[in-house]
C-alpha cells in the first residue's frame, strides 16, 4: 500500500521511519517532509493544512492511507476532508480535535466526563483575568486557548509576570490562539505524557514518556515544543497507568462519542503526577514531538495495522509489543530558539553520529542544499538512542551528538535527569 505522512517535523520522520518497516507498505511519501524523510521515500511540496491539495495528490498517486501528523492539520479539518473524499486516514475530525485546539473545550469535557484536572477559568479580556490572578497564589498558569506551537503556556512565578502574560496573549502575541485565555491552578508534581489509540469506541494504551519543555539545562529558560524526552518513566508505574487509562483516557473517548464526535486517532494526555494521582493539564490530538521518537524506537510491533484499525473500527483486535529497556531523545535546536533564529547553517557529521550502536537520528527542521544538510527550523535534529537501561541510552545519545559538527546549534545536556539522579542538575 501507498502511505502518505503529512507533516515535516521529527514526529513525522519517526512515524515514516516506523511505517516504512511494515511489510504492508510498498511506497511511502511525506508531505512536505524534510531531509530525513527524503531518505525513506518521495517528498511532496504540499502544505499540511491544504486539504484539497492533499486529496488531489492522493487521487493522482493512488494513496491508500494518510497519516496526519501535526495539530494544525487536524484543526484545519484535513481528516474530515479526506473522509468526505473516501480516503482513509489516521487522525481525529476537527470537532474531536478541539480537545487540543481549544483548552476551554478540554476543560468542559473534563468536567462532563469526571476527569481529574486543575481548577480553571476562561477569560476574553484583561481586567477580569487580572482580578482573578489576584485571588490566586503563585505560581500562576496562563494559557492561550488555541494552538500556539507548544509555546502558549506561561508558568509565572510572580503576579507581574502573570499579568504581562495576560496582556501579551489577549493583546495578540499568539494571534487568534490568544483571543481567549485559560488561567488555571498550578499542579505540583512531575509531568508525564501518556498515549492511547482509539477507533471511537475501543482504547489501546501505548506507553508514557517524560518531556523536557524548558530550553536550557536545569529546567531554565522559556517553554519550547520539547527539548528531549525519555521512556519508561519511573514515576508512572502500573498503578498510575491503570488510573490514567480508566479515569482519563476511557472517559474522554466515551464522552466524545456520546457527544456525537467519536475520536479516532491517538489521544495524548499531558498528566501531572500529583499526590492524589494523575491529573490532566492538557490533551493533544496527535502523537507527541519528541515523544514519538522514543516511542517508535521502543515499539517492536508493526505500527501500520494498529493505525489502520483506528479508521476501520477494529482496534479491539490489535495488540502491540514493546522492546525491553529504555529510549531517550535529545533535541538539537538552532541558537535563538524558541525566539528568533537564522536558517541555513550547515550540519556535518550525521553519518558518523548515526553509526553509533542503538542510535537513530530523526530530522525535524532540516533541508537538503546540494550535498549538504542545513538547518531549516528551530528544533532541527532528534538524536534518539535505545539501551538496556536509560543510562546506557543516554550515554549513547550524547556520544553520538559529540560527532555532530554544528556550531550554530545547541542542546540540553541533562535529558533524563529525574530518572537518573532524582536531583536537579546545576541550573544554567
Amino acid at each position: 500500500m501507498h502511505i502518505l505522512v503529512v507533516g515535516s517535523g521529527g514526529r513525522e520522520h519517526a512515524l515514516a521511519w516506523k511505517a516504512k518497516q511494515s511489510p504492508l507498505v510498498t511506497r511511502l511519501t511525506s508531505a512536505p517532509g524534510n531531509a530525513g524523510t527524503a531518505e525513506l521515500g518521495a517528498c511532496a511540496a504540499i502544505d499540511p493544512t491544504d486539504a484539497p491539495a492533499i486529496i488531489a495528490y492522493c487521487r493522482k498517486e493512488k494513496v491508500d492511507f494518510v497519516i496526519i501528523g501535526p495539530d494544525a492539520a487536524l484543526a484545519a479539518g484535513v481528516a474530515d476532508a479526506l473522509d468526505a473524499a473516501g480516503i482513509a486516514s489516521f487522525g481525529p475530525t476537527r470537532a474531536a480535535a478541539r480537545i487540543e485546539s481549544s483548552k476551554s473545550f478540554a476543560k468542559v469535557l473534563c468536567a462532563e466526563a469526571g476527569i481529574p484536572t486543575s481548577a480553571s477559568r476562561v477569560f476574553t479580556s484583561t481586567s477580569p483575568a487580572k482580578a482573578y490572578l489576584r485571588e490566586l497564589s503563585p505560581p500562576y498558569v496562563v494559557k492561550a486557548d488555541g494552538l500556539a506551537l507548544g509555546k502558549g503556556v506561561i508558568v509565572a512565578s510572580s503576579l507581574a509576570e502573570a499579568e504581562a502574560a495576560v496582556d501579551d496573549m489577549i493583546g495578540g502575541a499568539f494571534g487568534a490562539a490568544g483571543k481567549e485565555i485559560v488561567i488555571e491552578e498550578f499542579l505540583e508534581g512531575q509531568e508525564v505524557s501518556f498515549f492511547a489509540l482509539s477507533d471511537g469506541k475501543h482504547v489501546l494504551p501505548l506507553i508514557a514518556a517524560q518531556d523536557h519543555k524548558r530550553a536550557f539545562d536545569g529546567d531554565q529558560g522559556p517553554n519550547t515544543g520539547g527539548m528531549g524526552c525519555y521512556s519508561p518513566v519511573p514515576v508512572f508505574g502500573e498503578e498510575a497507568r491503570a488510573q490514567a487509562l480508566t479515569r482519563i483516557m476511557q472517559p474522554a473517548i466515551a464522552t466524545l462519542g456520546k457527544r456525537g464526535t467519536p475520536y479516532r486517532g491517538v489521544l495524548f494526555a499531558g498528566l501531572m503526577m500529583t499526590r492524589s494521582g494523575p491529573k490532566v493539564f492538557e490533551f493533544n490530538a496527535r502523537f507527541g514531538d519528541p515523544e514519538s521518537q522514543v516511542m517508535m524506537v521502543l515499539l517492536k510491533s508493526d505500527i501500520v495495522p494498529a493505525l489502520l484499525a483506528t479508521h476501520s473500527g477494529t482496534l479491539s483486535r490489535e495488540r502491540l509489543e514493546w522492546h525491553d529497556g529504555a529510549a531517550i531523545t535529545v533535541v538539537m535546536a538552532t541558537r535563538g530558539y524558541p525566539g528568533g533564529y537564522e536558517k541555513g547553517s550547515v550540519i556535518r557529521g550525521l553519518d558518523r553520529a548515526s553509526a553509533h550502536a542503538g542510535v537513530t537520528i530523526f530530522h525535524a527542521g532540516t533541508a537538503a542544499r546540494g550535498s549538504n544538510i542545513i538547518a531549516n527550523g528551530g528544533r532541527v535534529l532528534n538524536v534518539t538512542a535505545r539501551g538496556t537501561t536509560l543510562r546506557e541510552a543516554r550515554d549513547r545519545a550524547y556520544r553520538a551528538i559529540s560527532d555532530i559538527d554544528w556550531p550554530e546549534g545547541f542542546y540540553r545536556r541533562d535529558i533524563g535527569w529525574r530518572a537518573l539522579t532524582g536531583a536537579p542538575p546545576d541550573k544554567a
